[in-house]
């Protein structure tokens, strides 16, 4: 398989490149490196099967160049600052939902058929239908970040009714692991490290979120790809679980040894936007066959332990 990543030198898209080239695939990889790290790609780099292109997605002739020569592209380059999204709103449209044309118009340019991409539980806005499935009613939604997933899914469900296209749309969870670079155990991680004694947690802590971890997320792509057969493929990705932000705080504190008084800033959301409550219904993909490995707690776990091991991290963001 020859595969068009954008994203690549981020959390998923970097994990995502080093899976298939280890599968024996051909990649080119595609960055501006405005939040992904080059030591992510460093691995990616030393293989001859891979062509990492430095630029900008929003340069439709520097994609279309780019992507000469693939047969399928995973499109994970997002703007997924969610908590900021009112400061800057345009932000969302461009990164989110601009880019996604160009990629379609791109695939359009190469007669490439098959995408596969990262949209986000965030499209359900504040369910009314716990757990949620993928058919659920829409409700309005509450985020910039998840208005312009929606817009880019449309998008690419017209381009597959229009020119023939193959999609596989994955709606996440909060994805955690090695190489997590954005989220609320990065924050606390961060917080603690600089003032052990204290932490300070947006909304009441009870908030209830569903995670999973990034290898598993990985897994559950390739999967779906090489399954999935009708021409729009949706797929919720979560654990069959949930926890309150107060579970993971205890979860991380006490893998730190540490026990910090909570300063909470109160209300049951910590943003404009933020959902109380994400828990996604996940038997179609299930039925595909696959499974998480990892719990929330796990994951949550994994997640820190890499964070202790590569503290330069922290500075980078």
């Amino acid at each position: 398989m020859r595969a068009f990543v954008t994203g690549a030198a981020g959390f998923i898209g970097s994990t995502l490149v080093d899976r298939l080239l280890a599968d024996g695939n051909e990649v080119v990889g595609f960055d501006n490196f405005s939040t992904g790290q080059e030591e992510f790609t460093a691995g990616a780099l030393l293989n001859p099967r891979y062509r990492l292109v430095r630029s900008e997605l929003l340069d439709l002739e520097a994609v279309k160049a780019a992507m000469a020569g693939n047969e399928v592209v995973f499109h994970l380059a997002a703007n997924a600052d969610v908590r900021f999204g009112t400061d800057h709103p345009r932000r969302d449209l461009e990164q989110n939902t601009i880019v996604t044309w160009n990629v379609l118009e791109a695939m359009r340019a190469h007669g490439v058929r098959r995408i596969a991409f990262s949209s986000t539980g965030s499209v359900y806005g504040e369910a009314t239908m716990i757990p949620t499935p993928e058919d659920c009613p829409f409700p309005v939604q509450t985020s910039l970040y998840g208005a312009s997933k929606v817009a880019a899914e449309g998008l690419i469900q017209a381009y597959c009714e229009g020119f023939g296209m193959q999609a596989c749309i994955f709606r996440f969870v909060s994805i955690m692991g090695e190489r997590y670079t954005h989220g609320h155990v990065f924050d606390f991680y961060k917080q603690l490290l600089e003032h052990p004694g204290e932490l300070y947690v947006l909304g009441d802590g009870t908030q209830r979120k569903s995670y999973l971890y990034v290898q598993d997320c990985v897994d559950a792509i390739l999967l779906a790809l090489e399954r999935a057969s009708t021409p729009v493929s949706i797929f919720n990705l979560g654990t069959d679980e949930y926890c309150r932000v107060t579970d993971s705080i205890h979860w991380i504190c006490e893998r730190l040894g540490l026990d910090p008084k909570l300063q909470f800033a109160g209300g049951d959301r910590g943003w404009i936007g933020d959902n109380p409550f994400i828990f996604l219904e996940c038997s179609r993909m299930r039925g595909l066959g696959w499974r998480p490995k990892l719990t929330i707690q796990q994951s949550v776990l994994r997640t820190v332990e890499y964070l202790q091991a590569n503290q330069h991290i922290l500075a980078a963001r």
